[in-house]
């Protein structure tokens, strides 16, 4: 099992990071660098609860996002990927933080093949892309 953990500081409220993160509008692929259109559906969901398609052709996952809807946390579980199959996520724990918001992010890989395990060990060298990945969508610094 592979462990990344990262935080950004957005300039937006916690209230507005829980909204761009469970926003699943016709939208979400042009505001999120990692989504493309083609991968991108929401299979079902709920008012607290979400689950779906987005990623890439190179690396999409199947998951179920959770959250509370004055929480402060998302949890997104990942329920099949191309990369690394079913098992582990992604957890943002988003905390008041001066203006704006401290975003902790924790990603958890559980390889289940040779390449994803080789994959998974060299998540801690992305952990600089991941963090870029989010801080547009995100509005951090």
């Amino acid at each position: 099992m592979a462990v990344v953990r990262f935080h950004l500081v957005s300039t937006l409220s916690p209230k507005d990071v829980l909204g761009v993160l469970t926003d699943f509008g016709p939208s979400r692929a042009e505001a999120w660098p990692t989504i493309d259109a083609e991968h991108f559906e929401v299979h079902d969901r709920g008012d607290t609860w979400a689950e779906v398609t987005e990623g890439t052709a190179a690396a999409w996952e199947r998951t179920r996002y959770e959250w509370e809807p004055d929480g402060d946390k998302v949890t997104i579980s990942t329920l099949d990927s191309k990369l690394f199959g079913a098992g582990g996520g992604w957890t943002f724990k988003m905390t008041p933080e001066g203006d704006g918001t401290r975003v902790d992010v924790q990603l958890t890989r559980v390889p289940g093949t040779v390449k994803g395990k080789v994959l998974a060990s060299l998540l801690p060298l992305a952990t600089g892309s991941l963090r870029n990945s989010f801080a547009g969508p995100l509005h951090a610094k």
